[in-house]
């Protein structure tokens, strides 16, 4: 393993050397957001100190998928963040570099340049650069369990690959916090998932979705089922921003997934916005989270509890989930602070194979087999 490893090193440097490559970086200079945007999407919203360039890209790549950002260098931010699920997790809950559970799943990555709030349920988290610093140095839950920045800025100095990349991507900067965590917020922000079957409809061709996928189309977008009140626009999510936006949206909805002592609470351990404000009917507030590629990031809602697409239509259909017994038990579709856009409805089969047919239609192939966004260990 470690010669294969310092064979690639050699074969990376020997790239490096010569007239017509750089490295593993294919392109230079600002990154062109007209290549990897359609026709309606716009242009997103870039913070000023950190503007976009491919070399930040590359950088943010190679740090996204190394496990040397954890303790015990044993996971990296991929570990809970996998490309083949839409950089979302397969597990119900996320699990550190440790081994302990944490109470939520992490969410995906697709589009999250268009987030005006990260995290399930914290309001004041609203920069990839701030929000990287929780899963390193975070102690509650323990993520990746770095100690001190020293302790990975040391690791990074020591790879030669490390010291070509930081230098092309922040020249005369050197590899400090900042200048990583500005990385890899560039590499998430690259992270556009724009190529499913219903971004080809919506860009005029009429036979990229089915009929199915078209009644399911219309299904969703109905006031009958009112999905697209907080899963609508491009990115099929409401907590959006973007260049033009006059007002950010920050959104949480409480959706009736618990009840648990007959007045609206929430398990102690993921009481959604209620956890950073206090205030009594933000019990059960999360974001809402993109449903781009939602067919490959089962299980479902903040604490994985819904394992299945047909799981979370029973749950809308009936206004809310009932949990019968344990802990959590309680009727989520009497919750108080419930949305008024959770409300139940009735769906015929040939109707619920429709909606499903389309939520099926929301996965972009292109963008779960992209080499770019891919680990280039």
């Amino acid at each position: 393993m470690a010669m294969n490893r310092w064979l690639m090193i050699l074969a990376l440097l020997s790239l490096s050397c010569t007239d017509d490559t750089t490295s593993e970086v294919e392109k230079s200079g600002t990154f062109d957001w007209d290549e990897v945007l359609p026709g309606h999407f716009p242009k997103p919203k870039i913070p000023a100190d950190n503007p976009m360039t491919y070399e930040k890209v590359e950088l943010g790549r190679h740090l996204f998928y190394d496990t040397r950002l954890s303790g015990n260098q044993t996971q990296s931010c991929a570990s809970c963040h996998v490309q083949e699920n839409a950089f979302s997790d397969p597990r119900a809950r996320a699990v550190g570099s440790t081994g302990e559970v944490h109470p939520r799943g992490s969410m995906s990555l697709a589009n999250v340049v268009y987030a005006s709030v990260l995290t399930w349920g914290n309001p004041l988290m609203v920069e990839l650069e701030d929000q990287m610093l929780v899963p390193l140095f975070g102690e509650d839950p323990v993520e990746l369990g770095l100690g001190a920045q020293e302790e990975v800025l040391g690791r990074l100095s020591e790879d030669p690959i490390y010291e070509d990349l930081f230098e092309r991507a922040f020249p005369g900067e050197g590899i400090t916090l900042v200048t990583m965590t500005k990385a890899i917020g560039s590499f998430q922000r690259s992270l556009i998932s724009a190529g499913a079957p219903y971004d080809r409809y919506q860009a005029g061709e009429s036979d990229a979705l089915s009929e199915s996928e078209k009644r399911g189309m219309d299904l969703f977008f109905s006031e009958r089922l009112e999905c697209f009140h907080c899963h609508g626009g491009f990115s099929l999510a409401d907590a959006v921003t973007h260049e033009g936006l006059v007002f950010d949206e920050p959104s949480f909805h409480n959706n009736g997934l618990y009840n648990v002592d007959g007045f609206g609470a929430y398990p102690p351990e993921n009481g959604g916005v209620f956890e950073i404000t206090g205030i009594l009917e933000d019990s059960g507030r999360f974001k809402a989270p993109t449903l781009r590629n939602i067919a490959v990031t089962a299980p479902y809602m903040h604490d994985g509890s819904l394992e299945t697409l047909d799981d979370v239509i029973d749950h809308y259909a009936r206004g809310g989930t009932l949990t019968e017994d344990g802990p959590n038990a309680g009727d989520g579709a009497q919750n108080r602070f419930k949305s008024e856009f959770v409300n139940g409805f009735e769906l015929s089969e040939s109707e619920r194979e429709d909606l499903l047919n389309f939520l099926r239609a929301l996965t972009d192939e292109e963008f779960l087999n992209n080499p770019a966004h891919s680990d280039p260990w």
